[in-house]
């Protein structure tokens, strides 16, 4: 059902041999679209907010908190949606092998 939202806004800002740091931008009511992780990542919120987080076991509310960093393990499988009225941006770091 990503179909039925607006894109999320990716802009990869370092991609080396160790980490990929991507800055995330997710306007109301878009969503990044159905995808899996192939690295553990950190998430360090910007302009925070509620996101909802479609994931293999259905939906679950998630609140962002500006520059409260959270880190996630490989193989994360999920669709993250604005669900607040404002955009929401976070700064994702993937670490390679």
């Amino acid at each position: 059902m990503a179909d039925d939202y607006l894109p999320a806004i990716p802009t990869v800002q370092v991609d080396d041999d160790r980490v990929r740091v991507t800055e995330w931008r997710i306007p109301k009511g878009a969503a990044t679209g159905w995808h899996r992780h192939g690295m553990a990542y950190v998430v360090v919120p910007i302009l925070g907010g509620r996101l909802k987080i479609a994931g293999p076991n259905g939906d679950s509310p998630a609140e962002m908190v500006a520059g409260q960093a959270y880190s996630r393990p490989l193989g994360v499988e999920h669709n993250v949606i604005n669900d607040d009225d404002h955009d929401i941006v976070f700064i994702e770091v993937e670490m390679k092998g």
